[in-house]
């Protein structure tokens, strides 16, 4: 995905698998960075000139303004429009991962975090179905390729939902996630030297090695940086039926900065979708070992 956080697919039969939606969704962590409402932020941190996701216009392509419900448990439509360089509503867009546009939407303390897809109308309206669960700041990512635009582009804009929120703590980090009756277990550290990931998937104490097909892949991963909700979506390389189903993936990746990052894999099998949820902590400098003895099927 263009240089958005810079995480790349690592190839040698093991693909991309992994985690939030962006992504992803939005952020959390160091809740004293850039402020959710802030909707034409760049890149807070120092050194970088990559977009992370956090602007509301780039290459002359705008997401508009939101609208959707304001009150939680309040059935309504969340809906927008991308307008291009002339200003006008975009129609045309190309597919990626069997979707024209993916949207992530996270709140901003990461607890509540969605990756669905909106209907487009012939007016270049996007639109879904939805409800709130919770009140709070909300980050909405549109992540979409316009047909005859640049190639790949993430927009975002704030919500608030009216009501009391207290925000919830950030996870401590960890390498396991539990969801849903399946294990998942993150070998490696996120360096901003560049560093590899792998990530095992059991249940039961049983290695996954049917992965079921999601949007085109295995799996797919939404990247949080938690001081300034900078965003990346990551897609799996390879193909499905040529690269193996499970249980362990790896890609390699390079944190922009050093800090908290939150990370969402989707993952379907058995019939649903699955989204594994980690906290972990980025280095500033080359990554060590990770430490952790994975045998097949990630017992330790």
């Amino acid at each position: 995905m263009t240089d958005r956080l810079r995480f790349a697919a690592f190839g040698g039969g093991l693909v991309v698998l992994f985690a939030a939606a962006l992504g992803l969704g939005a952020l959390v962590g160091d809740r004293t960075g850039a402020a959710p409402g802030h909707d034409d932020s760049h890149s807070t941190q120092a050194g970088e000139a990559m977009n992370t996701g956090l602007r509301t216009t780039e290459a002359g392509y705008t997401l508009d303004e939101l609208s959707a419900p304001t009150e939680t448990n309040r059935p309504g439509t969340l809906s927008f429009r991308i307008t291009g360089p002339d200003a006008a509503p975009v129609t045309a867009f190309t597919t990626l991962h069997e979707k024209q546009l993916h949207l992530i939407v996270v709140r901003s303390d990461t607890a509540e975090y969605r990756h669905v897809h909106p209907r487009l109308a012939a007016d270049g309206t996007w639109s879904l179905d939805w409800k709130w669960a919770e009140p709070g700041a909300y980050r909405v990512f549109a992540d979409f390729s316009p047909a005859a635009g640049p190639g790949e582009l993430v927009l975002s804009r704030t919500l608030t939902v009216a009501g009391t929120s207290t925000p919830r703590p950030l996870p401590a980090p960890s390498n396991t996630a539990q969801v849903d009756g399946y294990r998942v277990t993150l070998n490696g550290e996120l360096s901003t030297a560049g560093s590899e990931l792998t990530f095992t998937v059991t249940r039961d104490g049983t290695p996954v090695t049917d992965l079921e097909p999601y949007l085109g892949a295995y799996a797919h991963l939404v990247a949080l940086r938690g001081s300034d909700l900078a965003y990346l979506h990551v897609h799996p390389e390879g193909e499905i039926g040529a690269t193996p189903a499970g249980p362990r993936v790896a890609f390699h990746a390079q944190a922009p900065s050093a800090g908290t990052y939150r990370l969402y894999l989707d993952f379907s099998h058995g019939g649903a979708v699955h989204t594994a949820e980690f906290a972990v902590e980025s280095s500033g400098g080359a990554a060590t070992s990770g430490g952790h003895d994975h045998h097949e099927g990630g017992h330790q």
